[in-house]
């Protein structure tokens, strides 16, 4: 069986599976604080309407079944368990089936949430997360050594979701040509975190640099991981490093946190044990328990799914080649074997939404007060906090609202409904209620330019943000004339 056993990858292993499971409780809890307010019985996106006019195959779900906010509930605390359970290892001690059924009940479990999130869940780290629980399902116990034909699919993602990054910015924004990306992508980026607004006063020959520096980690580095061994160690190496670096600048939820767990796969046991024995850190100890073959019906599995996985990946690699790359898609219910990419487009101004609400009668002549988001710039005198891995998806919603998408507005009116409801579970998705729980009379939406201070403008007022008044998005509404809206 020795094109079946990888001996030289238990580290990668333990690394590999017990890093996505974090990742899995992260997401997990994530569902327990923010599904019910989004997309429960009384969210902004209800899914008992989403399943009664989509059909189950077109997004599997167990919602699909019955849907209760209690169901979900459910859902949330057996995947946070489950998933807490696979980073302390319980399963991984036992036979290969057992971290096999452990994380097949992650995937689908998430699977479920996803398939009715809707926007909210829009993303593609989602997919992300469950080709890689579904993946790592099949890597076995340390009974067993890990299977090759698992850690090539694992390579193999790897490479997709870097090199689909860089091809969709190379062929999209002529600001990834031309090195000027950085001339504006970290104050226009989604999430900004505490460290973005230095990252962006770097002088501009270091940004372009660092856009080169992109460009051969994501188009070049990746073919590297294809070839086991100290090449492909040292490969994940500068995947690692660079996605800490946007850990550092940025917030983009799980997705570099989980693309440095994967990466890790194609570190050998030897490379991890040069890097750590400097640090008085032994991987010796780290290893099949036995040294048994695999199982047959093990083998038989995984082989199978290896199959599965090469058919599926022939609409992933069409669209690698092709001039018209779809970014970030899934070409199937099941979000195995998927297109991975991010800003294939860069923008360029800052528009963010401020929602306001007032007390008094006259919206005309009313004291308006804002509402403030957990992560999105709002105050300006406040810092941005880092909140990655953890996904705000309200506040990511209402950045990609301020862009102008219409698709966002199915769930902003009901927002505003929500609002004007004093809804408490809405209300603790934000940061502040200026209203301390009261019914405002009336709300209202914003639009302000938003861009970083400069260092002077930082020491003479404090403030982080500079900003500019754009009118008005959405007029004042009371419960009675958004009702006419909705």
């Amino acid at each position: 069986m020795e094109w079946f056993d990888a001996e030289g990858y238990s580290v990668a292993r333990e690394v590999v599976q017990r890093g996505v499971a974090a990742v899995y409780v992260v997401a997990f809890v994530a569902v327990l604080r923010q599904f019910r307010p989004l997309l429960g019985e009384n969210g902004l996106l209800p899914v008992p309407r989403f399943v009664a006019r989509v059909a189950w195959r077109a997004s599997p779900s167990l919602f699909h079944w019955r849907y209760s906010d209690r169901l979900v509930v459910a859902v949330g605390w057996v995947g946070a368990v489950v998933a807490a359970a696979l980073v302390l290892g319980v399963p991984q001690a036992g036979p290969p089936w057992l971290p096999l059924v452990a994380f097949l009940a992650l995937w689908v479990l998430y699977l479920s949430v996803v398939n009715v999130g809707q926007v909210f869940y829009g993303f593609g780290w989602e997919s992300l997360l469950l080709e890689a629980g579904f993946l790592v399902a099949f890597l076995g116990s340390r009974e067993v050594a890990p299977p090759v034909p698992v850690l090539v699919l694992l390579w193999w993602l790897v490479l997709r979701l870097e090199l689909g990054a860089g091809l969709i910015k190379w062929r999209g924004d002529p600001a990834w040509r031309d090195l000027t990306a950085l001339y504006y992508h970290h104050e226009t980026q989604p999430m900004p975190g505490p460290l973005s607004r230095w990252f962006h006063l770097l002088p501009r020959p270091l940004h372009r640099v660092e856009v080169a520096a992109n460009h051969v980690t994501q188009l070049v580095v990746p073919f590297a991981l294809l070839v086991p061994g100290p090449v492909a160690s040292a490969a994940a190496a500068v995947v690692v490093v660079t996605q800490l670096w946007l850990v550092l600048s940025g917030n983009f939820a799980w997705l570099n946190w989980l693309t440095i767990v994967l990466a890790f796969s194609a570190v050998t046991d030897d490379a991890f044990a040069w890097a750590l024995s400097p640090l008085g850190i032994d991987v010796g100890s780290v290893g099949p328990q036995v040294t048994a073959p695999a199982p047959l019906w093990f083998v038989a599995v995984v082989v199978g799914v290896a199959a599965v996985c090469l058919v599926l990946s022939w609409w992933p690699l069409r669209n690698l080649v092709s001039r018209n790359q779809r970014m970030n898609a899934s070409f199937n219910s099941l979000h195995l074997v998927n297109a991975y990419g991010a800003f294939g487009s860069v923008t360029r101004r800052r528009t963010e939404v401020v929602v306001e609400g007032t007390l008094d009668e006259d919206p005309a002549t009313g004291a308006w007060s804002e509402y403030e988001f957990r992560g999105k710039p709002g105050e300006v005198r406040r810092v941005p906090r880092q909140y990655a891995p953890y996904h705000l998806r309200l506040d990511w919603a209402m950045w990609f609202l301020g862009l102008g998408s219409s698709a966002q507005l199915a769930w902003f009116v009901p927002f505003l409904v929500r609002l004007l409801e004093a809804d408490a579970p809405t209300l603790r998705l934000l940061a502040h209620d200026p209203f301390s729980g009261r019914r405002p009379r009336w709300v209202r939406a914003r639009l302000y330019r938003y861009r970083f201070a400069t260092h002077g403008q930082h020491r003479e007022t404090g403030q982080w943000w500079v900003r500019e008044d754009l009118g008005l998005m959405v007029d004042a509404h009371d419960l009675r004339t958004l009702a006419r809206v909705r």
